[in-house]
């Protein structure tokens, strides 16, 4: 019990959050969660799919800015290098971001 409180006090990784999230999808497709449980259970799954998109959001600007940092040229900005992507997406071509 005392090793369950510790693993909820400090956050969980992406893949922790999403296997919780998957367990608890599991219980409640399976009918295995009691009524009295149901609005903690989902306000639980609730809680990880949001700190998940937090954790996707972060990274994603990340990437972009390590992708925007190497693709520049030497004496070039970072915004000289999303100009070709802002151009794109003006014309509906840029990619999605996932």
């Amino acid at each position: 019990m005392a090793e369950r409180k510790k693993a909820r006090d400090r956050e969980p990784s992406f893949r922790e959050a999403v296997e919780e999230v998957e367990a608890i999808l599991l219980r409640l497709e399976a009918e295995e969660v009691d009524i009295d449980d149901l609005s903690r259970e989902v306000g639980r799954a609730v809680e990880l799919i949001k700190l998940c998109r937090s954790k996707l959001e972060k990274t994603d600007g990340e990437v972009r800015r390590l992708v925007a940092d190497l693709e520049t040229e030497p004496g070039a900005t970072a915004a000289d290098a999303a100009a070709p992507e802002a151009a794109a997406a003006e014309e509906g071509d840029a990619d999605p971001p996932f």
